[in-house]
């Protein structure tokens, strides 16, 4: 775990798990409200689906957002050679916070703790960014 890429792995296995959470949930929820997705035409069929159900699939889509400039940001560490220790730990950092940030949409969605979350794992990603800046110089 001496790598910045480690946190970057842990990350996508995340995404996977959420992607098998989100199926495992939606498959039987669109059974049970009688939607055939051979013949749906618009997304919006799917609003008949319990919330508990869509809470999963609104996670997995927001790893598809905000964590893609962590990736990004990892990456530039490890290849400009400013993946140090601090970095490191900070990655794993934000990897715990997003783990974190899914369970609670998933499993409870309070939106002001998932929120301060969510801007607790930003802040992580803004310290990463300028200690990488600053590595520049």
């Amino acid at each position: 775990m001496s790598t910045i890429l480690t946190p970057v792995l842990a990350m996508i296995i995340w995404s996977f798990i959420m992607w098998f959470w989100m199926y495992a949930t939606r498959i039987p929820a669109m059974q049970k409200a009688g939607i055939n997705a051979a013949k749906m035409t618009s997304k919006s069929e799917m609003d008949v689906l319990p919330k508990e159900v869509t809470r999963i699939a609104d996670n997995y889509n927001h790893l598809h957002e905000q964590p893609v400039m962590f990736f990004a940001l990892a990456f530039y560490l490890h290849l400009a050679g400013a993946a140090d220790e601090l970095n490191i730990m900070l990655a794993w950092a934000y990897v715990g916070l997003r783990i974190a940030h899914s369970l609670i949409q998933a499993l409870w969605n309070f939106i002001p703790v998932r929120f301060f979350v969510f801007a607790l794992s930003s802040l992580v990603m803004i310290v990463m960014a300028i200690r990488a800046a600053m590595a520049l110089g």
